[in-house]
């Protein structure tokens, strides 16, 4: 008997109909079937008895119908007692019809030994019922069984090798409770007990050795972490390193929330690893050609993807930063494209526009303190209720560490405005993401960017210099740049996962497009009530007077000095004329001939009109010829003579800054501080400070930055 059940359709017609209906499609379970048996064979016997039919017929059915159910439960394998069952439930009803044709089914007997049998053939499907199904489990059961008892081979070994590496090399014996392979095939992790009294950092102090003695690829590593609780440890064990890939930017651009994380990379374990910045700032880390601008693009990608974040950019340099999540939605002459919006809400690319866009971003945020009161009052929350109505405000700062630390004094302000937003707006919906070029003592030594920069990224590439990765994650062991010395790879560690290894996606110009124009639609509009604190300001951000930079693709005109050539000669190619020294008017066999001063001459003008340099003072000079007036620009070549330009040299700086550089030139490699500047030259360290600054940006001096212990070097000693 079957025991399978067909309830869809009839909840279906149900739902189309309004109340209950039969199924005819639906198979017969215990009861079912009983009843179907039973009903069968009485209304077979009422017939057959009052049209007087043979009662053998009814019993050679039956035959029939055991032989069948036999053969097809063969076919199936069922069990022997299942097979049993149902061939004797036939015979039992052909018998029952057979004796009811012939002595007549409307008595008492006959009814009641026709329950009797329904009741049996029902228990009986019953229980061969259970007896399958346990049968099917066990079957998966003992495949299961047999394929961990294949794997639990390599474990074991797996388990044993570990053990002994960590009791050799850290000096404690581990008790491991499981080896979990990774889906991925690069790696397995062990779950272990440690001894009483030991913490995972002790492993995790001797990851590089243990790395070692492993003989793992380069960019694997061994990672310690804490385990269920502080009795046990979680190494994880790369055996495929993920960093030395290029792995693209994953081409699912669907929705993300920023409540449900934002995914940045890939872990060694080949898994995304999840950023959640309702609450954190963040900071990225990486020296030039580190991959830190396509990490930046990373970034803006996912922020394009939600729907409750709006992501303003500044970036000093030109805007590159976020010029090209801007440029798909405005056409050559400014107007936007239809259809399309920019991928970042608003772009900074000059300081003025940055100080509009943080005074805006301040604005709206003490207007939120108070216009939001009974909102978050109801939600009975502290903290805004970010979603599409009331989107989160991201400011992505490239290079904005360095900004906060630069003494320039327009920097300065544009400094303070970010600390009043990382300090004040957090409960407001208001982050920031600050990138930098070296995890330094300069950069890291604020307490603020330490404080709310809980999710941090270092790209190192391999660099080590200016890479102090136990600056940027304190109490974060084993750490070396040299684990990820491939472009795009690094250490990331936020408040849900310890530092570790990582692998930023690489993303291409065309799927920076197909980004903007897959998530036009999604964008969040700023609210309301902050739009209004914004102001015009906020409003008129995309006027083509204001994004007239974004177009500026012709290159600014060359100044008169610098293209006025002098009236060429025959034969004369482009570039420097050195047509003095060859044999024209001279001497063929000596080059002393009687036109070589003419000649030599004639040269030294040309070299001054064409790059205007300064004619040698101690030069003759023909009284019938002026002296040729010295260009603003150009090459200087008289830079190491005896100038009558001292004036000019001296507009370069204070008078007293030619003293100070040659005192530093004289301290050598060591270089000097500015304080020790100021003492020597008695002037206060704040002027002495912006003209030492001052002539390092000219290649005067070169800055060693070392935090407190920062110097001036001259570049001979560089």
């Amino acid at each position: 008997m079957t025991t399978t059940t067909g309830t869809t359709t009839g909840e279906k017609q149900q739902a189309e109909q309004g109340g209950p209906v039969l199924d005819w499609a639906a198979g017969h379970g215990p009861v079912t079937g009983a009843l179907s048996a039973t009903t069968g064979a009485f209304a077979l016997a009422t017939t057959g008895a009052a049209t007087g039919m043979p009662p053998g017929w009814a019993l050679a059915a039956g035959c029939v119908g055991a032989i069948g159910h036999t053969a097809a439960g063969l076919r199936w394998r069922n069990a022997g007692r299942t097979i049993t069952a149902r061939a004797a439930s036939w015979l039992l009803g052909s018998g029952w019809t057979t004796w009811a044709i012939a002595h007549g089914p409307l008595t008492w007997t006959a009814l009641g030994s026709l329950a009797t049998i329904g009741i049996g053939i029902g228990a009986a499907a019953r229980a061969t019922g259970l007896y399958e199904e346990a049968r099917e489990e066990e079957a998966a059961a003992a495949a299961e069984r047999q394929i961990a008892a294949e794997l639990s081979a390599e474990r074991r070994g797996i388990a044993t090798e570990w053990a002994e590496r960590i009791e050799r090399i850290g000096g404690i014996r581990l008790r491991v409770l499981a080896v979990e392979m990774w889906a991925t095939g690069c790696g397995f992790t062990i779950d272990a007990e440690l001894p009483g009294g030991t913490t995972y950092d002790h492993i995790a102090k001797h990851s590089a050795r243990l790395s070692a003695d492993a003989h793992l690829p380069h960019g694997c590593t061994v990672a310690a972490g804490p385990g269920i609780h502080q009795g046990r440890v979680l190494i994880d064990v790369a055996t495929a390193s993920v960093l030395e890939q290029e792995i693209s930017y994953p081409s699912d651009y669907g929705p993300l929330s920023l409540h449900t994380g934002i995914p940045w990379g890939v872990r060694t374990t080949a898994e995304q690893v999840l950023t959640y910045l309702r609450e954190q700032c963040a900071l990225v880390v990486g020296p030039t050609g580190s991959g830190k601008t396509n990490m930046l693009h990373t970034i803006l990608a996912g922020f394009a993807r939600t729907t409750d974040v709006i992501t303003w950019v500044i970036d000093l340099n030109a805007g590159s930063a976020g010029l090209p999540w801007v440029r798909p939605a405005l056409q050559p002459d400014g107007t936007p494209v239809k259809g399309v919006r920019p991928g970042v809400d608003w772009l900074a690319g000059t300081h003025e526009e940055a100080v509009r866009m943080l005074d805006a971003a301040i604005r709206i945020g003490r207007h939120r303190k108070t216009v939001y009161q009974d909102l978050m009052a109801q939600a009975n929350t502290d903290l805004l209720p970010i979603s599409a109505q009331i989107p989160q405000i991201m400011l992505v700062i490239d290079e904005g560490a360095e900004i906060l630390v630069s003494n320039d004094r327009p920097m300065r302000k544009l400094a303070e405005k970010i600390l009043e937003v990382i300090r004040l707006f957090r409960a407001m919906g208001i982050r920031t993401v600050l990138t930098a070029l070296g995890a330094t003592g300069s950069v890291l030594g604020n307490l603020m960017i330490r404080r709310e920069a809980k999710v941090r990224v270092a790209l190192t590439g391999g660099e080590t210099e200016g890479m102090d990765l136990s600056k940027q994650f304190p109490g974060s062991r084993g750490l070396r740049t040299d684990q990820a010395p491939y472009k795009g790879s690094g250490f990331m560690g936020t408040p849900e996962s310890p530092a570790a290894l990582f692998k930023s996606w690489r993303i291409l110009p065309n799927q920076i497009r197909d980004i903007v124009a897959a998530t036009s639609d999604r964008h969040p509009t700023l609210d309301a009530k902050s739009a209004q604190a914004a102001g015009t300001v906020y409003a008129d951000r995309w006027d083509r007077d204001r994004t007239a930079w974004m177009r500026e693709h012709t290159p600014a005109e060359p100044t008169p000095h610098a293209t006025s050539d002098p009236a060429p000669r025959p034969g004369a190619g482009a570039g420097l004329n050195l047509s003095a020294l060859r044999d024209e008017g001279r001497d063929a066999g000596t080059g002393d001939g009687p036109d070589a001063d003419r000649l030599a001459q004639q040269f030294m003008r040309e070299i001054d009109e064409r790059f205007g340099t300064i004619p040698d003072p101690n030069a003759e000079q023909d009284a019938n010829e002026p002296r040729p007036k010295r260009s603003g620009g150009g090459l200087n070549l008289s830079a190491l003579r005896d100038s009558d330009d001292a004036d000019e040299t001296a507009a370069a700086g204070p008078e007293w800054l030619a003293e100070a550089i040659k005192a530093i030139q004289s301290a050598g490699a060591s270089g000097m501080k500015p304080s020790a500047v100021a003492d020597l030259v008695g002037r206060s360290r704040q002027a002495v400070r912006d003209a030492l600054k001052a002539a390092a940006e000219r290649g005067e001096l070169v800055y060693r930055d070392n935090g407190p212990h920062s110097v001036y070097v001259h570049p001979d000693h560089a």
